[in-house]
């Protein structure tokens, strides 16, 4: 029986225990005098183990893929790398003979209190070009946050051509920040049979689809909440699996409720589908993760998914009965509208979405005390534009007739604006007035789709997406009431921490027969 047993290969003892230590001199493997590191958890994506006093980890059961991971403490790095992503995972042929993993941990330095996150979704690439258009954008915009301690990308990494995961690993691993990934409903082998086969790929390059990573200020629970549906329409709904959640109640029942809890998924746990459809996430689903979650004071839900952006609250209309609202941070994508759109000064699609959101990444800082801020960084300002600021995005008629009925507004497409947001405007410098939120489409849109429309040749590959109505639109109404002129429209917007963002544009008055 023992000669029988160690005939099997290696992979057959896959990942039955090792050690977690601090590796001084970085080199991935435990030197004399490096300490074994206690009290870390190491997981099957089920189960939890935790390291002993001498970094021994042991006892996972083997489960389907064979794949452990280990949740980086606060004050550590990953050490290692796999096709330039943190090496935090151990497939069975990573085993050694005797069947043991180890996981290679640096201390470092991780100097003033806060915690700085590049937080992307969507990149969406399916192509070689669009590949390019992604590899061109972080060089040119992400690259100004190297300093960030970790990024993270929502789903949806490729647009079904998964042999394109290297090309976009290389342009994203060359910022040097660790960086962690989720699967998407565009990550999905297509030959799957069932929901577990349908992220073989995807695993084989980013590790487990559930994981966790802890840094000093917050704590990351990064969660497939794509379920696949082979065969059926539509082919995956949103929703959690049981050793999700067997997951869930191990390593948050020994969590300390402190620092900030993220838990990140794909699909928004809002329900999207209208009136009369299918829901895009299974309600039970929903109902169980916010039970788990009921007891963090701080909790900050981050998807992805809808090539939009919004900012939801939930409460108790799906489920949530926190004494305050849970924030689900709904982020827009990479790619914009799916890379469309007339190109800009560089040859890369404008691919402003359909509620008016420019194609960006979001910044997530996090301060020691749990308190956060977040901001949109759009990744293409027009240069000399004073209507269109990180922040936000004006649109005004140039041209009323003086004295006409007021019928015309000013809006304001505050890009990471919320239903309890503050914006105000003003007019040649007189008082502050509030703006009125509007669910609208942005007029900003609406005028690139009527170009497409009446354009007599094709603008572009992919023409601009149809306009539709904003979760972050304002509108303030013009006076006609003032002597003939040019007026300046003085536009600003209050974040979530109070900090004040501006924008301008003009609009003149004229008497009717005037050129």
């Amino acid at each position: 029986m023992l000669l029988a047993c160690l005939l099997l290969p290696a992979a057959g003892w896959a990942c039955t225990g090792g050690l977690v230590f601090d590796d001084v001199d970085g080199d991935g493997v435990r030197q004399p005098g490096e300490r074994g590191l206690p009290g870390v958890r190491v997981s099957n994506g089920r189960e939890i183990v935790y390291s002993d006093a001498d970094g021994a980890w042991r006892g996972l059961p083997r489960r389907a893929g064979g794949a452990v991971f280990v949740v980086k403490p606060a004050g550590f790095a990953i050490v290692g790398d796999r096709g330039g992503l943190p090496a935090f995972w151990r497939d069975p042929e990573d085993a050694a003979a005797d069947g043991s993993c180890d996981f290679a941990l640096r201390a470092k330095d991780t100097g003033a209190a806060g915690l700085k996150v590049i937080v992307s979704s969507d990149p969406q690439a399916g192509t070689a070009r669009e590949v390019d258009y992604y590899a061109r954008i972080v060089g040119r915009s992400l690259a100004a946050h190297r300093d960030a301690a970790l990024g993270l990308t929502l789903g949806d990494v490729a647009n079904d051509d998964l042999a394109l995961y290297p090309a976009l690993n290389r342009a994203t691993a060359s910022l040097g920040v660790p960086w962690l990934h989720l699967a998407g409903n565009h990550d999905l082998d297509a030959d799957a049979r069932d929901d577990h086969d349908s992220l073989a790929t995807f695993r084989r390059t980013f590790g487990p689809d559930t994981h966790a990573w802890e840094e000093r200020e917050a704590v990351f629970v990064m969660l497939d909440n794509v379920v696949a549906l082979p065969g059926q329409r539509p082919g995956y709904v949103g929703g959690l699996r049981e050793d999700q959640f067997a997951f869930l109640e191990s390593f948050l029942g020994g969590l300390d409720r402190d620092r900030l809890l993220l838990v990140a998924t794909h699909i928004p746990w809002f329900d999207t589908a209208g009136k009369g459809r299918p829901p895009t996430v299974r309600e039970e689903d929903r109902a169980r993760l916010f039970a788990l979650l009921q007891p963090f004071p701080r909790v900050l839900l981050l998807s992805g998914h809808r090539h939009t952006q919004r900012r939801f609250f939930h409460g108790a209309d799906s489920g949530w009965t926190g004494e305050t609202p849970l924030h689900e941070y709904n982020v827009g994508a990479m790619s914009g509208a799916f890379w469309s759109g007339v190109a800009d000064a560089d040859g890369i699609p404008v691919s402003t979405m359909a509620d008016g959101t420019p194609r960006g990444f979001a910044i997530l800082e996090i301060a020691a005390d749990g308190e956060y801020r977040l901001a949109w960084h759009p990744t293409l300002v027009p240069a000399g534009d004073r209507a269109f600021t990180d922040a936000m995005a004006l649109h005004a008629p140039r041209l009323l007739r003086r004295g006409a009925y007021p019928a015309w507004g000013v809006h304001a497409n505050v890009f990471m604006g919320h239903e309890g947001s503050r914006v105000e405007y003003r007019i040649d410098g007189g008082e502050w007035t509030p703006m009125t939120r509007v669910l609208a489409p942005d007029p900003r849109l609406l005028v690139e789709n009527v170009r497409d429309d009446l354009a007599d040749a094709l603008r572009s590959y992919d023409r601009s997406p149809e306009a539709e109505p904003s979760q972050h639109l304002w509108r303030g109404t013009l006076a006609t009431d003032l002597a003939a002129g040019e007026y300046r429209v003085d536009v600003r917007a209050f974040d979530d921490r109070g900090g004040e963002h501006r924008a301008w544009t003009t609009y003149g008055l004229v008497e009717y027969g005037e050129p």
